[in-house]
């Protein structure tokens, strides 16, 4: 068996997911795998459709198994991340490790990655900073001084900082997987454009406006997305939430801001400041944004004391491999893990009794945001999702969709 991983967000499933899919397997991968964010998303946002719906769509495009990223790492940046993932992707006993890039070529990602890791880095790094340049602006200067512009240059797009940070991951962790990387097909990361291949953002966007989004889909996809907006379960969204996401932040105490992830230079003191005024999310992110902070890292810091997480619960690695469901091929990946051992296989609701103290409070975190996923959905669900809707199973010869 050789399997490649895929670590992923399939928000929704769409034809360069299925593009990359089928290329490992031209390369040689019998089987493949997913490791999937949950029910919130690294964009610091509510995942416009449910874990499960997203488990399904990946089955019916080719995948053999998707098992869960936990909630601590799915929403945090390119680092923690990679970290998580690559950590689950070793634990399924993973050959190679599969992702689209700009650049398209796993060597040139590698030598950044060697790049990022050595000690001078780090110190020109924090000299940068330290004279105030903001942190994209410094890793690139300090890239460009140590391996020239070209390599630098591979930190400007989203999809090659993501895979630099796999390398770096798998470095730090000394796995045995190979990186192997496509050319990211059709529109750019969030690239709102026409395309043949559109963007997940521009699905996304077509589906909330009720646009013609069917053509950017595999059918079976599709049909998984039909299903779901009659249910009233998609899209979902945290804006419907806006109000009690004030309230948390208005009522937390400076002690649980401290606590909060991805923190630096007092940005913790410019959110309690801004929750203090703003009447509205947009108002909240115009009063914090600045030239150091990424919009996109104070969705995730805003999320992030929403949903209860702290710094702690993702400074290690995940403690467990909660599996959403599988095909017939997915068996002998299961069977692979579990032989293996590596790691806790969740599968059934009465498998948490074999978790530690840690795995316990991760999985308490998981179910609680899946539980406040429930409600950014058009129709409120149920809480209890996760115990009640139980693992996909595909039987050979089985339609998914």
């Amino acid at each position: 068996m050789q399997l490649a991983i895929i670590i992923a967000e399939y928000d929704p499933f769409h034809r360069g997911h299925m593009a990359l899919v089928r290329a490992v397997r031209a390369a040689g991968a019998t089987h493949v795998a997913a490791i999937m964010s949950g029910s919130f998303l690294q964009r610091g946002a509510a995942a416009c459709f449910s874990k499960w719906a997203r488990t399904r769509q990946a089955l019916a495009g080719g995948v053999d198994l998707v098992a869960e990223l936990p909630v601590p790492w799915a929403v945090s940046g390119a680092e923690t991340f990679a970290r998580g993932g690559v950590a689950l992707a070793d634990a399924l006993g993973a050959d190679m490790l599969a992702f689209g890039s700009e650049c398209g070529s796993a060597d040139q990602l590698q030598r950044a990655a060697e790049v990022l890791l050595c000690p001078e880095f780090g110190s020109r790094l924090r000299r940068l900073m330290k004279d105030g340049t903001p942190f994209a602006v410094a890793r690139e200067a300090a890239v460009t001084a140590l391996a020239g512009a070209d390599t630098a240059a591979l930190l400007r797009t989203p999809n090659n900082i993501l895979g630099i940070e796999y390398c770096k991951a798998m470095k730090i962790q000394q796995s045995r997987m190979q990186p192997f990387t496509i050319c990211r097909q059709g529109a750019e990361h969030g690239s709102m454009s026409e395309s043949s291949i559109p963007s997940a953002s521009r699905i996304r966007t077509l589906v909330q406006s009720h646009g013609n989004w069917a053509d950017a889909l595999p059918e079976g996809s599709a049909a998984v997305v039909r299903r779901e907006l009659q249910a009233g379960r998609a899209p979902a969204s945290l804006d419907r939430l806006e109000r009690a996401v004030l309230y948390r932040l208005r009522t937390m105490s400076r002690a649980e801001y401290a606590s909060l992830p991805d923190l630096s230079e007092g940005l913790e003191n410019r959110i309690f400041k801004a929750a203090q005024r703003a009447c509205s999310l947009e108002e909240l992110f115009r009063l914090t944004k600045t030239r150091r902070y990424s919009l996109a890292r104070l969705h995730r810091v805003v999320l992030s004391a929403f949903l209860g997480l702290r710094a702690a619960d993702s400074t290690d690695y995940p403690p467990y491999l909660h599996i959403l469901g599988f095909g017939p091929g997915g068996r002998q990946v299961l069977a692979c893990a579990a032989g293996k051992g590596a790691l806790p296989l969740l599968t059934h609701t009465s498998d948490k009794q074999r978790l530690d103290s840690t795995g316990q409070n991760v999985l308490s975190l998981e179910r609680r945001a899946t539980n406040i996923w429930a409600l950014c959905c058009p129709r409120p669900c149920p809480a209890g999702l996760d115990e009640t809707a139980g693992i996909l199973v595909l039987e050979k010869g089985e339609c998914c969709t």
